[in-house]
């Protein structure tokens, strides 16, 4: 009776959405307040019934509903609680579920915090996000229901989760990183609602900005837990392999970073309009790419669900109408709300343009390196690889021109700038970088590795950023009775901003070092066996045998010594999953603040009790993580700023003179 409950209250959620999608876009049209004032009661309405659904699933993986199709083939009876929950987005269907719940959960927050928002405005935002639940709704409803039965013999116990999934990683990672991929349907919204109202400002600008950071700091938190899964539970070793899904999430994050700073500029000097629309709709667009991508079944991955074709065809028309649709409306719309101010050459308007170009680039090269295998195969025209030499070759160049731009930007002013002063600003900050890139480079380097050019540019640029950042926080405390008081002058924007752009800086270390100086060693090793690593000594200590809830393990035992002193006792893991008879390997980390020690079993070799391990030492490769974090952190410090708290959604009287003013100022360079 749960699972027809659920089916029911999914159908109802989607004649609501259909409802929202339709009533309070012709109240806004024909002026009819009270069709607009069904919104808000619309969309908490659609969250209550989709809320109900989701619980109902739940309780059907909690209660071992084997008579559930979807339960029977991702839970089992022995699964623990904890990932009996998490099961429920375990396969394609409640993936999808989660995904329409956390969809509807952002439509409901807009409702709610979208009081003072102009009512057609409001009313067009809701009704864009109304249609965009109804197409995930419906695609629910007749393509994957999870709530079909298994009738009249239901199997006794399930199939159980896949092991990959049996993990602390895989149960929060995909509900962060779904706040980020749907977040973006917010702005996307605004976008729409801004092209149907032909009226674009900068009061618009401020409406939808903190909307913007708040589901880039998600998805950049989700593609952070993606790459930490992947380092510690995968077993290789590796944070980041370029894999067509993982860079599903990393295109709509760089057009998306790209969309940030645009609404910046929309926002502070009216520029850019366009340009913000367009970046909006195409950050949701590859959110929409990146769900057809993993669903349709076109790729076969670790993370994604390949299913059958039927599903894969809905996707990808429900995202050509989408993205069709938008840029017909942007083509016919755009130039009413085109911008009209000018800008200066050398301005920090400039340095904006430069970075979104150059992330939109980088977007447009990992989409290229992703979808071109694809479209080969798909014609017939043979199967290629395209692999980590190509998206290095190309991506990291315009990451390290991203990192000189942004040291620019930081620097200028709005609206102008001086060739002569930039350079009085910079040359010994240039001067400081190089010297401080070579000597630490040098510090990290061995003696036959010699001096990396690429790696010597990274730690100049990532001091780059610091040292830009440091001057411009002195620039703007210049004028201030003392550096105290000066920087309790400061927003919380501007410093979100700098801390952000300070993880950034952090995670170009991390990768850097991490790539250049990481040591591997596949070795066969019996009980007592040591071996040297990177400084480190390491011994074996054989392999015993444990039960764990759902498994059996192989548990590995290894001593790690510094200078002659243990350090860590290891514990790599060779489990084997009773229901499906699966293996997985875990590995066992020391971790530091400056390394990790990391050991991952591989297969018996012998009756001496020799295994095959792998050994890595991976410099810094925490401070990859450490920066998503700051990066995330910025956006959530930037979000609490006073000023979005009090106009989310409150009309600025005068914006049009306030938000246009130079910033040379000491209060303006405290607000910005």
């Amino acid at each position: 009776m749960v699972a027809e409950v659920g089916l029911m209250a999914l159908i109802i959620a989607l004649c609501l959405s259909l409802v929202l999608s339709i009533i309070p876009l012709l109240g806004g049209y024909s002026g009819n307040l009270r069709w607009m004032g069904q919104a808000r009661p619309l969309s908490f309405g659609l969250l209550a019934f989709v809320v109900l659904s989701f619980t109902c699933l739940i309780w059907a993986f909690i209660s071992d509903d084997f008579s559930l199709h979807y339960v029977a083939r991702h839970s089992n009876s022995l699964l623990p609680l904890p990932y009996k929950i998490s099961a429920t987005w375990g396969g394609h269907e409640g993936s999808l579920l989660l995904w329409v719940l956390i969809l509807v959960g952002w439509v409901a927050a807009v409702a709610l915090k979208s009081d003072h928002l102009p009512p057609d405005l409001a009313a067009r935002v809701l009704a864009v996000m109304g249609m965009v639940a109804a197409g995930f709704l419906l695609f629910t409803v007749l393509t994957s229901n999870p709530f079909n039965r298994i009738l009249p013999f239901p199997p006794p116990d399930g199939a159980d989760l896949n092991p990959l999934l049996q993990d602390i990683g895989l149960t929060i990672h995909p509900p962060i990183l779904y706040m980020g991929y749907v977040g973006f349907a917010v702005t996307f919204a605004f976008a729409i609602a801004a092209l149907l109202g032909g009226h674009l400002d900068s009061a618009w600008a401020r409406w939808a900005r903190p909307w913007t950071t708040v589901a880039w700091l998600f998805l950049t938190l989700g593609i952070a837990l993606g790459s930490w899964w992947a380092y510690y539970e995968l077993g290789w070793g590796g944070w980041w392999f370029w894999d067509p899904v993982e860079n599903a999430s990393l295109m709509p994050w760089l057009v998306g970073t790209a969309l940030m700073h645009s609404l910046a500029v929309t926002e502070k000097r009216g520029l850019f309009k366009s340009w913000t629309l367009l970046l909006a709709i195409f950050t949701f667009s590859l959110s929409l790419l990146g769900t057809f991508l993993v669903r349709s079944g076109v790729l076969t991955s670790v993370h994604a669900f390949a299913n059958d074709p039927e599903r894969g065809v809905f996707i990808l028309v429900y995202l050509l109408v989408v993205v069709g649709a938008s840029l017909i409306l942007f083509a016919l719309r755009a130039p009413q709300v085109g911008s009209r101010v000018q800008f200066v050459v050398l301005s920090r308007e400039t340095l904006l343009l430069v970075n979104n170009i150059v992330l939109t680039a980088s977007a447009a090269t990992v989409l290229l390196g992703t979808l071109f295998p694809l479209l080969l195969e798909s014609l017939g025209m043979g199967m290629i690889s395209v692999g980590p030499p190509y998206f290095n070759t190309l991506f990291v160049p315009m990451t390290l021109l991203l990192a000189f731009a942004l040291g620019l930007g930081v620097l200028l002013n709005w609206k102008s700038g001086s060739a002569q002063w930039l350079i009085s600003q910079t040359r010994w900050i240039m001067l400081a970088c190089l010297a401080g890139g070579f000597a630490l480079t040098l510090v990290n380097s061995n003696a036959d590795q010699g001096i990396r050019v690429g790696e010597v540019l990274a730690m100049a640029l990532a001091l780059w950023i610091v040292l830009t950042m440091a001057r411009d926080i002195v620039n703007k405390t210049r004028n201030a009775p003392d550096f105290l008081a000066g920087l309790q002058r400061l927003k919380p924007a501007y410093f979100g901003m700098h801390l952000a752009h300070l993880g950034f800086a952090v995670a170009i270390v991390g990768v850097a070092i991490t790539s250049s100086h990481s040591i591997q060693r596949d070795l066969r090793m019996a009980p007592g066996d040591r071996v040297s690593l990177g400084g480190y000594q390491l011994r074996f200590d054989g392999v015993s045998v444990q039960a764990g809830p759902n498994y059996l393990s192989r548990f590995g035992s290894v001593t790690v010594y510094e200078n002659g002193r243990q350090i860590a006792v290891l514990h790599p893991e060779k489990r084997m999953y009773t229901a499906q008879g699966m293996p997985m390997t875990e590995a066992g980390i020391d971790t530091g603040f400056t390394r990790d020690i990391y050991v991952a079993l591989g297969e018996p070799l012998g009756d001496d009790g020799s295994w095959a391990l792998r050994l890595q030492l991976k410099p810094f490769v925490r401070w990859i993580w450490l920066g998503a974090i700051l990066m995330a952190l910025g956006g959530a410090l930037a979000v609490s700023d006073r000023r979005y708290a009090v106009t989310v959604g409150k009309p600025l009287a005068d914006s049009g003179k306030t938000l246009l003013q130079p910033s040379n100022s000491y209060a303006e360079n405290a607000e910005n």
